[in-house]
């Protein structure tokens, strides 16, 4: 048998061709959608990231100077005390009978000075027993100095301002030193300290402002200034230990929070480009940068110079220019010269849903209008 045959008209072919064709002018006038974000000059700097632990401004564990039974507690768990305020009373009955006892013997010595000084001046007796009796005041006033100061070892006090930590103690506690009592905290400052690597060490200065946040208080952000700089590198770690000092007017940090700090050096005034408008490439940063023509849109794949990357902003150094606009979403669907449609256009921070919803709203506006 033979096989088959089949033949192929003309006509077919051309219109064949002539479809492939008409298909291929359409793909190329396809116009694809488009997110742009307009490039903007704005006030930029390097951001330098840490991780530091809270202190408060002043911190003191109370502990006892002697060994002494504890009379009175005058604190509750978590009080705010003023400098000065009785903490803790123990007891002083001994110290206050030595106090009478002395007190008793200065006044008696006294009384003999004043009986013997115008017998002395009349050389009714000798200047040596005056001298004597004289001697006799000065070492038990002596004596009443130091019974006072052992009374006042026994009332612990307050050393500033500040909130006290829980309860360890309570009455008939015997005190001893060394043993902890109470704790303090002066949390209306708090400082921290952290590292800072050594390169940024010609942007740092007293004074210089910071910001942090920690996952305790995630929606909140905490301003500080740079207190003071270490004066010395550490040769392993190429890094200079910085203390920040930050408010706490409503006390919500607490000493021992683990913080995340931005600081902020090189304040310049740079231009500024989401950074997702950047495509792919091996060796070349690039953009599709819009340019309109006789009111239609079209791509200019654009090779950039780019800086410093933070907080989704790209810094550029040379390839654009203020004003300029350059696809974030599309990129994918397009190549140089592409017409395209402009959608929507970033402004701020809106995410791509709240962009679309804001063309179609505009949509919607538009046609009612109509």
């Amino acid at each position: 048998m033979n096989p088959i045959q089949f033949k192929t008209h003309p006509f077919i072919v051309i219109t064949a061709l002539w479809l492939v064709t008409c298909f291929a002018k359409a793909q190329d006038n396809t116009v694809t959608p488009v997110i742009t974000a307009t490039a903007v000059n704005q006030e930029f700097y390097d951001v330098v990231e840490a991780l530091g632990t809270l202190k408060a401004n002043n911190s003191v564990t109370i502990t006892s100077t002697v060994t002494e039974l504890v009379t009175e507690v005058h604190f509750s768990d978590g009080e705010r005390v003023k400098r000065g305020d009785l903490l803790v009373t123990m007891d002083t009955s001994d110290e206050q009978a030595l106090l009478q006892e002395e007190q008793a013997r200065v006044g008696e010595a006294r009384r003999l000075v004043k009986r013997l000084k115008p017998l002395a001046a009349q050389n009714a007796t000798s200047k040596s027993a005056l001298d004597a009796q004289n001697s006799i005041v000065s070492v038990a006033e002596a004596r009443i100095r130091g019974i006072k100061s052992q009374i006042d070892k026994r009332l612990i006090k307050a050393p500033f301002d500040g909130v006290l930590g829980l309860l360890d103690i309570s009455v008939g506690t015997l005190a001893q030193p060394g043993i902890e009592l109470a704790t303090l905290d002066d949390d209306v400052t708090m400082k921290m300290d952290f590292s800072v690597p050594e390169r940024h060490l010609s942007y740092l200065s007293k004074g210089l402002k910071i910001e942090a946040q920690t996952l305790a208080f995630p929606d909140q952000k905490f301003s500080g200034v740079i207190a003071s700089i270490n004066s010395r590198i550490n040769p392993v770690t190429r890094s200079v230990v910085v203390r920040a000092i930050i408010e706490n007017p409503n006390q919500l940090l607490k000493p021992g929070i683990l913080m995340r700090i931005q600081l902020a050096t090189q304040p310049r005034t740079s231009l500024l480009i989401p950074e997702e408008a950047i495509t792919a490439s091996t060796n070349e940063q690039k953009v599709f940068k819009i340019v309109n023509d006789n009111q239609h849109s079209t791509v200019a794949e654009t090779q950039v110079t780019i800086g410093t990357r933070y907080g989704g902003k790209l810094e550029i150094h040379s390839g654009l220019d203020a004003g300029d606009q350059v696809v974030i979403h599309g990129t994918l669907k397009i190549k140089d010269g592409d017409p395209v449609e402009v959608v929507a256009d970033k402004k701020n921070k809106e995410t791509l849903v709240e962009l679309l919803a804001e063309k179609k709203t505009s949509q919607s506006a538009t046609e009612e209008g109509i």
